[in-house]
C-alpha cells in the first residue's frame, strides 16, 4: 500500500472517523461513539488509507494497533480537528457580533491578577457603546487553550509561565515574587530569600500545578488544583508557595511573605488571536493599556 501514492485531500469527516479509531484502538467501539454502523466505518478508513498510501492500522482478529504513520495522523488529525472547530466556533461568533448579539469572552487564571481583573471589567464598563464580558476564570495553564480553540475572544496571561506565541499581546504589569508561609515561620523576619533556599523548607514542600492534560509533574510537593486550596495548605502548615507580590491581596493572618530576590519577574499581559477583527476586543485592550 505504501507505494500507492497520494490521491487526493482528506476529509474533515474521514479524519474524525480515524481519530475515533485510533483512540478506541476498536472499531465496534468506534463506531458506537460516532454514532454510526461499523461496516462503513471500516470502508471509511480503507478509503482513507488508499488515499494516503500509507497503512495506519495494524488488524488482527483481536486487536488494532496503530502503526508509525497511524500515530503521526492521530497526532496531527487531532490539532487539524481542534482547529476546524475553533475556526467554526470564532465564525458563529463573528456572525453574531456582526448582528450586534455577542458579548466578549475573557478567561483568566483563576485566583491570579484579581484585582486588576476587577479593575479592567469596571473601566471597560464605563465606555460607551462597551460590550457585555462572560468571564471564564480556569485552572492554571488553560487560558491558552481556550484562546487558541476560540472559546475565548481574549485572555489575560502571565509570562513566564504561560504561552504567547502566536498571539498578539499588550504588556500590563511586571511585578517581582515573594515566597507566602504559614504565619510566624522563622523566615518571616528575613528581608529576602533566595530561589535555592525555597526548594526544600522542612515540612513545606512548593505545589505541584497540574498540565493542561491534567497530569501531574513527578516530585514531593502537594497536588493542588486553584489557589484557594494552596493558600488553605500554606495556612495550615503544609506546604509554601512563590507566588506574584500582587497575591497579596488574597492573604489572611495565617499566612507571611517574603520577598524572593532572584525569582524571575511576572508579566501580565493581555493576549488575544491575530485575526480578531472584533471592535469589542480592540475597545477592551486599549482599556487594559490605558489603566
Amino acid at each position: 500500500m505504501a507505494g500507492a501514492g497520494y490521491r487526493g485531500g482528506v476529509e474533515t469527516r474521514e479524519l474524525r472517523y480515524f481519530v475515533a479509531v485510533a483512540e478506541e484502538l476498536h472499531f465496534g467501539r468506534a463506531a458506537q461513539r460516532l454514532g454510526i454502523a461499523q461496516p462503513p466505518l471500516s470502508r471509511a478508513i480503507r478509503q482513507l488509507e488508499r488515499r494516503l498510501g500509507a497503512t495506519l492500522l495494524e488488524r488482527t482478529n483481536r486487536t488494532v494497533t496503530l502503526t508509525d504513520a497511524g500515530s503521526t495522523l492521530l497526532r496531527e488529525g487531532r490539532a487539524a480537528l481542534d482547529a476546524v472547530e475553533a475556526a467554526e466556533r470564532r465564525t458563529r461568533r463573528a456572525s453574531l457580533a456582526a448582528d450586534g448579539e455577542a458579548g466578549l469572552i475573557l478567561v483568566s487564571k483563576a485566583g491570579a491578577s484579581g484585582e486588576l481583573l476587577a479593575k479592567l471589567l469596571d473601566a471597560y464598563a464605563a465606555e460607551p457603546d462597551a460590550a457585555a464580558v462572560e468571564v471564564l476564570l480556569c485552572g492554571p495553564g488553560e487560558q491558552e487553550g481556550l484562546l487558541r480553540d476560540g472559546r475565548a475572544d481574549v485572555a489575560l496571561l502571565h509570562r513566564p509561565f504561560d504561552s504567547t506565541a502566536g498571539f498578539d499581546t499588550e504588556d500590563l504589569v511586571v511585578e517581582k515574587q515573594v515566597l507566602v508561609l504559614p504565619a510566624g515561620h522563622p523566615l518571616a523576619g528575613r528581608p529576602h530569600v533566595r530561589l535555592a533556599e525555597t526548594s526544600e523548607l522542612p515540612g513545606l514542600p512548593l505545589p505541584r500545578w497540574p498540565a493542561p492534560d491534567g497530569t501531574y509533574p513527578e516530585g514531593a510537593g502537594l497536588q493542588v488544583r486553584d489557589h484557594t486550596q494552596l493558600l488553605q495548605l500554606i495556612a495550615l502548615g503544609r506546604a509554601c508557595a512563590i507566588l506574584p507580590e500582587s497575591s497579596r491581596v488574597q492573604l489572611h493572618s495565617g499566612h507571611t511573605t517574603v520577598p524572593v530576590l532572584d525569582a524571575p519577574e511576572v508579566t501580565t499581559v493581555i493576549a488575544w488571536p491575530p485575526h480578531s477583527r472584533s471592535r469589542a476586543v480592540a475597545a477592551l485592550v486599549r482599556t487594559a493599556t490605558a489603566l
